[in-house]
């Protein structure tokens, strides 16, 4: 009971994590997989574990393992990940004197894994997390006294891998993980599992925030109005307001947004559209992700910190699709500190206003 309650105290602090973090970034994914398990029980202590003076034991360690998992992904870097998983069916025997048995084993998992791209579509990621793993044992023989035991106790999994994405809707990774686990009899092993995973990420990618609502028509021009004391169209540089791979108003970021807010105050305004841009390096969909974040904590500021209605603030996010940068200008592909110094005025965010002066 008490393991029961510690999993399901893990698994509700894993949840919660991720609705934290809903709002900035959907990384909502599930996938399952397939392998080979192996495993190194302590033959001879499970012998006489269940009553049997068997010595010459023979042992079938390997079986086929599978897991279905659900995770969410943070960012490139991180993300928490649960299941679960079945490590097979391993058996033991001895003719003398007589002995046969089984141990089963499955259970659930809850992980957090630290992932490095090393590439668009290749990246390596390990995990490190907890397991509840139930062992079931089953055993006939000769002087076996102890025939059903079984252990369940939440221990610590680990795994090392590398994933391929096919398509932003499809990837594949080939992994070896490891179980620690107690047999039920003769105490704690490690059962090893290679295998390969198909993960389908679902809703993933950011849908473009909805175009702001036409305009009433505005109403025939008086002689005591004039042009639009704010700009019409701002472009901020990402590098002031945020930092590299980032989307935190820096401090500097907050003085240009303030000098904006500023102007705004002396403007009969419609509407604010806020359109984040990145550079091309990274993928599609993470650019795109980063873009649409970048935009929406333009937003947020603007509403926090100056009181300005969310509902007259539009968002969208274009990622990588309209550089300012000319083709061939910015040469090569890896995130060097010239390439990224190159590709400065394709990260930037776009404030648009519309409007009347007061």
């Amino acid at each position: 009971m008490k393991s029961a309650k510690i999993w399901v105290a893990l698994g509700l602090l894993g949840m919660g994590a991720a609705s934290a973090q809903a709002d900035d970034i959907n990384g909502w994914y599930a996938g399952a997989g397939v392998g080979q398990s192996r495993s190194n029980f302590n033959n001879a202590g499970i012998a006489a574990g269940v009553g049997s003076a068997a010595t010459a034991i023979s042992s079938s360690s390997n079986d086929t393992a599978y897991k279905l998992f659900g995770g969410y992904k943070f960012n490139p870097n991180f993300a928490i990940e649960g299941g679960y998983f079945d490590l097979g069916k391993f058996g033991l025997s001895s003719a003398t004197p007589a002995l046969n048995g089984s141990l089963k084993v499955n259970g659930w998992n809850l992980d957090a894994l630290g992932i490095l791209p090393i590439s668009e579509k290749f990246s390596f990621f390990g995990r490190l997390g907890l397991q509840d793993a139930y062992t079931r044992d089953s055993f006939v023989g000769t002087g076996v006294t102890n025939a059903s035991p079984s252990n369940s106790e939440i221990n610590y999994d680990a795994g090392l891998g590398i994933q391929y994405d096919i398509t932003p809707a499809a990837e594949v990774r080939g992994e070896w993980e490891t179980y620690r686990i107690n047999d039920g009899i003769s105490g704690r092993s490690n059962i090893n599992v290679y295998s390969v995973s198909l993960v389908f990420p679902f809703g993933s990618a950011p849908k473009p925030a909805a175009a702001p609502a036409p305009a009433p028509a505005a109403p025939a021009p008086r002689a005591v109005e004039a042009p639009v004391a704010a700009p019409e169209k701002l472009t901020l540089s990402a590098g002031s307001l945020f930092d590299f791979d980032k989307a935190d108003v820096k401090p500097e970021g907050k003085k240009s947004l303030d000098k904006l807010a500023t102007d705004l105050q002396s403007v009969n305004y419609d509407a604010i559209s806020v359109t984040g841009h990145t550079d091309r390096i990274g993928t599609d969909e993470y650019n795109m992700k980063l873009s649409v974040r970048r935009a929406e904590s333009v937003k947020k500021y603007l509403v926090d910190a100056h009181g300005i209605a969310p509902t007259k603030i539009f968002t969208t996010g274009k990622g990588k699709t309209d550089p300012v940068t000319k083709p061939g200008e910015c040469k090569g592909k890896k995130a060097t500190k010239k390439l990224i110094e190159c590709l400065q005025p394709d990260r930037r965010v776009v404030v648009e206003v519309s409007g009347t002066k007061k």
